[in-house]
Order: structure tokens, then C-alpha cells, then sequence
């Protein structure tokens, strides 16, 4: 009977939390737990207990300025997921394959999932010695150029917070290190508007990554260019980039995003 009482209890805890996120979905202007607990009919201190629980997964988040609370990242990122294929991998593809035409190299669409860079939809080059990273693949995401490209779209104190929470695992010896090598990089990324992954990932292979807009104002996730950095120079990077841009505005525009740059 404990054990049944237990599980209720959690189910209800469940059943509650998926309340006060609807709640936060509706209020684009932030709500307050007093008014949050009046509209889901529930105590202010249940409230606050279960909003702070939401908070410390990422889907729910409090703005002390204010003390409103507002819907998080993690809600975004997993409401995002249920329409993902068809909103989204879909309409990359046109994308992809122009991409993969102008550069001549692998073309790529990716997402941030779990704290990891995940590959989503791939177009490979037709050359015979090509970069390939399998959809479902995923990436430490400091060592992705994607990953970068997406995380330059965050402030200073939601990178800091990741490095802090998944620390650095360098893959090869050009990979970035430490929280301030992150920093300077995403700086560089901001200012010429696409991420490099110059054989962070893999030695030899280098990648040129631009972001994707959600129509929220969130980076909804990446498209880049991967290659053999024989091919891929650093006197393309420059080209590439503007080509990866353009590539990821044209997407952007198909899912009607809009960027909001820090």
C-alpha cells in the first residue's frame, strides 16, 4: 500500500508540473507563482516547490528582477522535438543538397540534445574522400562547429553555465580546452556570423557552421559544410562561410525564423 501511495503521489506531482508548464507556455510575458498557483488551483508553496523542480531541469525559468517565471530552454527544446521531421528536417533538405552542390562537400543539419550536438539530416559529398558523421551521430558540442554556431547565439552566463555542467572533452589537439578558449571562439563566431570547427572534431577534417533560426527567436539548430581540410582550407573559409550563411537565412526564412542576436 505504501509503494501504490508513493506512486500515486509521484503521478500527481507529474500531472502538476505539466499544469504549470502549460501555464508558462501561455504567459509570453512571464507570471507570477502567486498568480500561477491561482490559475492551476494549487497552494503558493506547492507552487513555488514545483516551479523551482522545473527549474533546475531547464523548463522553467524565474527572472529575480521581476519575479516572474517564464517557460525555460529544456521546454523548448522538447516541445520543438514533436515537430521537428516535419517542420523542420524536411525543408533542410532543398538546403542541404544546394549546399552540397556549391561547396562540394558534405552538407549537414543538426540540433542541440541533452548538452551534445546531434546530427539530424546529411547530404554527403559525391567525392570520393569525404567527411561523413551519420545522423544520430552525436558530438561533444565544444568540439562541433554546429554546436558552436548555436552557442553563440546564447549569453555569456548560459555558456559559461554548460561548460561548467558538461566540462571539455577535447578530441583531438586543436580542440577547445577551457572556458575562456570557448568564449574567445564564440566572440570570433559572433562577429563574422558562422562558427569554424578547424579539426577540433577530427584531425584532418574541418567544418563551417552557420545558425538557424526558430520562428521564437531561438536558434532552432545548425547547418554547416564538412570536409577534408586539405580541400576545406582556411583560404575557403571565408567563401564557405557566406555560402553556409546564406544556406542557413534561406532556412530560416522557410520556417519563418527570426534571429534575436544578443
Amino acid at each position: 500500500m505504501a509503494e501504490e501511495s508513493s506512486s500515486g503521489q509521484g503521478v500527481q506531482s507529474v500531472v502538476r508540473a505539466l499544469g504549470l508548464l502549460r501555464v508558462l507556455a501561455r504567459s509570453d510575458e512571464g507570471a507570477r507563482v502567486s498568480d500561477i498557483a491561482r490559475e492551476v488551483g494549487l497552494a503558493v508553496s506547492t507552487t513555488h516547490r514545483l516551479l523551482t523542480t522545473l527549474e533546475t531541469q531547464g523548463f522553467a525559468q524565474f527572472e529575480a528582477d521581476t519575479s516572474l517565471w517564464f517557460v525555460g530552454r529544456e521546454a523548448f527544446a522538447v516541445g520543438s522535438a514533436y515537430g521537428k521531421r516535419r517542420s523542420f528536417v524536411a525543408p533542410a533538405l532543398p538546403f542541404l543538397r544546394r549546399l552540397r552542390d556549391a561547396t562540394r562537400e558534405t552538407a549537414n543539419l543538426g540540433i542541440l540534445d541533452h548538452d551534445t550536438l546531434v546530427t539530424v539530416s546529411q547530404v554527403e559529398s559525391r567525392e570520393i574522400m569525404r567527411a561523413i558523421s551519420p545522423p544520430g551521430g552525436r558530438v561533444p558540442v565544444f568540439c562541433s562547429g554546429m554546436g558552436k554556431a548555436i552557442l553563440a547565439t546564447w549569453s555569456e552566463k548560459d555558456v559559461v553555465a554548460l561548460a561548467e555542467r558538461v566540462g571539455f572533452s577535447p578530441l583531438t589537439t586543436k580542440s577547445i580546452r577551457n572556458t575562456d578558449q570557448l568564449l574567445h571562439d564564440l566572440e570570433r563566431t559572433r562577429a563574422r556570423g558562422f562558427a569554424v570547427d578547424d579539426e577540433e572534431h577530427v584531425t584532418g577534417l574541418r567544418c563551417v557552421a552557420a545558425v538557424v533560426w526558430s520562428p521564437q527567436g531561438e536558434a532552432a539548430g545548425a547547418i554547416s559544410v564538412s570536409g577534408l581540410a586539405a580541400r576545406l582550407t582556411e583560404a575557403k573559409v571565408e567563401t564557405v562561410g557566406a555560402t553556409v550563411i546564406q544556406a542557413a537565412e534561406g532556412l530560416t526564412a522557410k520556417l519563418g525564423g527570426m534571429s534575436d542576436p544578443l
